[in-house]
C-alpha cells in the first residue's frame, strides 16, 4: 500500500505543485492568457473545436467503497480532425486493488475509439457531432479489461457562451457483441457533463471531467460531481491546458465504485493545417 502511494500519488503531487507553476512562469512577459483570447480559450475546452490534441489524463481514486485502498488510471488520449470528423482514442494505464487484497494488477486497459462528426457550420454558437464507437479488448488481464469488443456510438453537444464560457455533454453508449463467451456482457451508458466557466489571463474554473456511469449487465452506477480550475496558454504554436479536478461521489451502486478521486490532466493542442 505504501508503495503503490509513493509510486503513484506522491509524483503526480510533485507534477501538480512543481511543473504547472513552471509553466505558468515560462510565459511570464507575455500578454494576459498568454495571448489568448476568449475564443480560444473556450475552443481549449471544447471537445468538438478543431483542434489536434495529445492528452495525459490521470484519475487517483484516494478511497473506493468497501475498501480503503488507492487505485491510479492513466488515460494517454489522441484527437485527430479530419474534415469535420473529431476522431478520439483514448489507452488507459490502470493499477487497481487485487480482488484477493494481495497486492496490485497493472497493465493496459481497453482502447476507446470514437469518431464524432461535426454537422455544424464554423461560428455556431452550439455545436453538435455524433459518430461510431469501437472499444477492442486489450486488457492485460480479466481485472483490467471486458474481454469484449464493443460497439455504439457518441453524441456530443457543446454550446458557447460569451465572455469564454463552455456548457454542454459528452454521451456515449457501448455494448458487446464479440469476445470471451466465459465472460459478462458489456452494456454501458457514459454520460460526461461540460461546464467551464473563464475567469481571467487563461485561468478558468471547471466541472468537466466527472463521468456518470450506468453500467446495465452488472447493475452498478457511479455519479460523481466535480470542481476544480485550470490553466490555457501558448507554448509556441501549440496551445497548453493543464487542470485539477477533485471528484466527490454523491451516489453510486455496486462494490469497489469511488467515493472520492482527483483528476489531474494536461492538453497540448494545436489547430489543424489550413487554420
Amino acid at each position: 500500500m505504501e508503495y503503490f502511494k509513493l509510486k503513484y500519488a506522491l509524483p503526480l503531487t510533485l507534477v501538480s505543485t512543481l511543473l504547472l507553476p513552471g509553466l505558468v512562469k515560462a510565459q511570464e512577459g507575455k500578454p494576459a492568457g498568454g495571448g489568448l483570447s476568449q475564443e480560444e480559450i473556450a475552443k481549449s475546452n471544447n471537445p468538438l473545436a478543431e483542434l489536434n490534441q495529445i492528452s495525459f489524463h490521470d484519475y487517483i481514486t484516494m478511497h473506493q467503497r468497501g475498501t480503503t485502498e488507492v487505485s491510479n488510471t492513466m488515460n494517454l488520449r489522441g484527437v485527430m480532425v479530419a474534415g469535420r470528423q473529431i476522431i478520439r482514442a483514448t489507452i488507459p494505464f490502470t493499477t487497481t486493488p487485487a480482488s484477493n487484497k494481495m497486492g496490485y494488477n497493472s497493465g493496459l486497459g481497453d482502447i476507446q475509439i470514437f469518431d464524432a462528426i461535426r454537422f455544424t457550420k464554423n461560428g455556431a454558437a452550439t455545436d453538435l457531432g455524433v459518430g461510431p464507437m469501437l472499444v477492442i479488448p486489450t486488457g492485460s488481464n480479466d481485472f483490467l479489461g471486458s474481454g469484449k469488443w464493443q460497439a455504439g456510438g457518441a453524441f456530443v453537444a457543446m454550446h458557447h457562451i460569451t465572455g469564454g464560457h463552455v456548457a454542454g455533454a459528452l454521451v456515449t453508449y457501448q455494448h458487446s457483441f464479440a469476445g470471451q463467451t466465459d465472460r459478462n456482457d458489456v452494456s454501458v451508458l457514459a454520460f460526461q457533463p461540460v461546464l467551464t466557466f473563464n475567469i481571467a489571463a487563461g485561468l478558468y474554473a471547471r466541472s468537466a471531467g466527472a463521468t456518470w456511469t450506468f453500467d446495465f449487465e452488472n447493475e452498478r452506477t457511479l455519479i460523481p460531481f466535480g470542481l476544480g480550475v485550470g490553466k490555457v496558454f501558448k507554448a509556441n504554436r501549440a496551445m497548453v491546458n493543464v487542470f485539477v479536478e477533485p471528484q466527490l461521489t454523491v451516489y453510486s451502486e455496486g462494490a469497489g465504485q469511488p467515493a472520492y478521486q482527483v483528476f489531474f490532466g494536461m492538453n497540448l493542442q494545436w489547430a489543424k493545417k489550413g487554420k
